[in-house]
């Protein structure tokens, strides 16, 4: 009878040990992946706060050359006060969308005024500009990896289990490109 009941409490605790320490070990997958996700969104808006704060330098610079151009730089303005009021990462993106195709019109104009090209400031903030984009590819690239890795961890079983359980959700928010940024903008002379 002892062998029985040592036995019988070796599977009880076998059968409780093992998925709790399952469990255990996809709760603090969830929680890893989800932070990386919260990181790397950090790191975007890092990247995109770098971008706003050029900005009114580079308009202003354009200004100088182009001040026919009023409703451009309007949107420009506007849409950057869009990004610096959003709250939610979908509202962030939504202005950073429209921003990034708004600046892609402000170097359309850049091409008609051949002084503008030649001024040093402004060559310095196109340069600097164009680094800055290169590292909003880079965050953005990162986070839609840490998104999926956590969307990944969170529908796989049998985190998907634990993660219904304590209230992890799929994260929605990718970047995407804009409809129509596949187009080149043309540039008229």
């Amino acid at each position: 009878m002892k062998k029985g009941t040592a036995i019988l409490l070796g599977i009880i605790l076998f059968l409780v040990v093992v998925p709790g320490c399952i469990g255990i070990g996809s709760y603090n997958r969830l929680v890893q992946t989800q932070e990386t996700v919260d990181e790397a969104w950090s790191q975007v808006e890092n990247v995109l706060q770098r971008r706003y704060d050029l900005i009114p330098n580079l308009v202003n610079t354009v200004k100088g050359y182009a001040s026919h151009e009023k409703e451009l730089f309007t949107e420009v303005t506007k849409l950057r006060s869009q990004w610096g009021a959003a709250k939610a990462p979908e509202q962030k993106l939504a202005a950073a969308n429209g921003l990034e195709s708004a600046l892609g019109r402000l170097m359309v104009v850049v091409e008609r005024y051949p002084d503008l090209k030649a001024n040093q400031n402004f060559l310095a903030l196109q340069d600097e500009l164009a680094g800055t984009e290169n590292r909003v590819a880079v965050e953005r690239r990162r986070y839609n990896q840490a998104v999926k890795a956590y969307n990944v961890n969170v529908r796989r079983f049998p985190s998907n289990i634990i993660a219904s359980m304590t209230g992890f959700e799929k994260a929605e928010t990718y970047f995407e490109a804009d409809e129509g940024a596949q187009a080149a903008p043309q540039v008229q002379f």
